[in-house]
């Protein structure tokens, strides 16, 4: 049964910072056989791989190769049903249409000294593609990862997918024919991040991972990172959908089902100032659960990590929101600027009935991929920015050297820095 909570219980308080602080915890056994697979992939290299991949994905790599073939990734795309493939082209150009509107400018110009100042944008060399296998595919996110960083002009795009018996869904393959990938290994798990980010001979490494992944995935990316650049720790997908009565409850409830679905971990929060509608809604998500594909797995998050709290007022959902920083935020109701004016810790906010969390899993264009457990306090979700790096210029002539270095000398003298100073002054002597 899911739990209910209402904002006038005495120990509100007490089971909310509960909620607040339970989906941050590592697992030590994790941590600790993640660091093994690393150390397993760095020593061993493509011998590591092969023998991680026959342990957990039934497959030989080293008779059966870890690069899929082009050939099958055009045959993939050649026979993939006409709708699907359209619908990944219009979604793809709906992707691309809006990353390429967040491509930043260079700039450039000269200071009250005469001093050369800018910035210079530029895409990464190579990225590495983390997509999920196990108990279903993604061509969606296929498409959120790669599309920015072919607008962006990256030269190589990796991508590692887990390919249990050696199978990978044809669909993953048309995605990734659509959105411009260099190569595709067959290759799952914490064992593919290290790859990524230490090289084998196999795998080149990559200057930065992307893509989210099982809790291994998450762990090394996480003790990877300094060595390469990762985009986020993702953890398990959340949604909290504040509504009001006027909703269909059956909209509601397949909202929060959409993201149970995802995993068993996963976390769906409904907040409305009617206990009788919640009880609809309620109701509802138990009838959706009897009659969709992945019910075991949306039936375990429901029941385990579903939430359903009760305020007095709308308003009271703003501080709701912004402590708990979800990933989605569904805002069903009448006015939903109302509320999103003041709501700033969210991956992304839907506003209004009509606008579902899962138009923006596949068509709207803003990335999908979104910070998880409260990490939206301080992070964004992935943008074309996230592909790009940004280089300082700075150009001083004789007479602007002189005109500022004296402040630079007398600051780096207060900071002990004596050959800084010295680089100074040598370039003012005699002036």
């Amino acid at each position: 049964m899911v739990k209910i909570l209402s904002i006038k219980d005495s120990n509100f308080e007490k089971e909310f910072k509960t909620l607040l602080t339970n989906r941050n915890t590592l697992d030590k056994k994790v941590v600790k056989d993640v660091s093994k697979i690393i150390m397993e992939v760095e020593s061993k290299g493509d011998e590591a791989l092969k023998n991680f991949t026959l342990k957990y994905d039934n497959f030989d790599i080293e008779s059966n190769g870890i690069e899929i073939n082009p050939k099958d990734i055009e045959s993939a795309y050649k026979k993939c049903e006409a709708g699907l493939r359209k619908s990944l082209h219009k979604a793809a150009e709906r992707i691309a249409d809006f990353h390429k509107k967040q491509i930043p400018e260079d700039i450039e110009y000269y200071d009250k000294h005469k001093i050369l100042l800018g910035s210079r944008w530029s895409p990464l060399d190579s990225v590495g593609l983390y997509v999920p296998g196990g108990t279903a595919a993604y061509p969606s996110s296929v498409l959120m990862l790669a599309i920015p960083a072919a607008v962006v002009k990256i030269k190589e795009i990796y991508m590692c997918v887990p390919c249990p018996n050696g199978l990978i869904n044809p669909t993953v393959l048309t995605a990734a024919k659509i959105a411009g990938i260099t190569k595709i290994y067959k290759v799952g798990g914490a064992q593919a991040i290290a790859a990524m980010a230490l090289g084998t001979t196999l795998i080149s490494p990559v200057n930065k991972i992307f893509g989210p992944g099982n809790s291994w995935v998450s762990e090394a990316k996480r003790q990877l990172f300094g060595r390469v650049g990762v985009d986020m720790i993702a953890g398990p997908s959340e949604i909290m959908v504040i509504a009001d009565q006027k909703n269909d409850p059956r909209w509601i409830a397949a909202d929060l089902v959409s993201q149970a679905e995802h995993d068993v971990f996963s976390q769906s929060i409904l907040i409305t100032d009617d206990k009788n509608y919640a009880n609809k809604v309620i109701s509802n998500v138990d009838s959706i659960l009897e009659n969709i594909p992945r019910s075991d797995i949306a039936r375990e998050s429901w029941e385990n990590n579903g939430l359903v709290i009760i305020v007095e007022a709308l308003k009271q959902a703003e501080k709701l929101a912004n402590d708990l920083a979800p990933e989605h935020l569904e805002l069903a109701i009448e006015k939903p600027e109302s509320l999103s004016n003041n709501i700033t810790n969210a991956g992304a906010i839907f506003l209004g009935r009509y606008t579902p969390e899962a138009i923006g899993d596949y068509v709207a264009g803003p990335n999908h991929v979104l910070p998880t457990s409260r990490s939206a306090r301080f992070s964004s979700g992935l943008s074309t920015l996230d592909y790009m790096k940004r280089t300082s210029i700075i150009k001083c002539d004789e007479t602007s050297i002189n005109q500022l270095g004296p402040t630079a000398i007398i600051l780096a003298e207060s900071e002990g820095l004596k050959a800084h100073a010295i680089s100074l002054e040598l370039r003012n002597q005699g002036k």
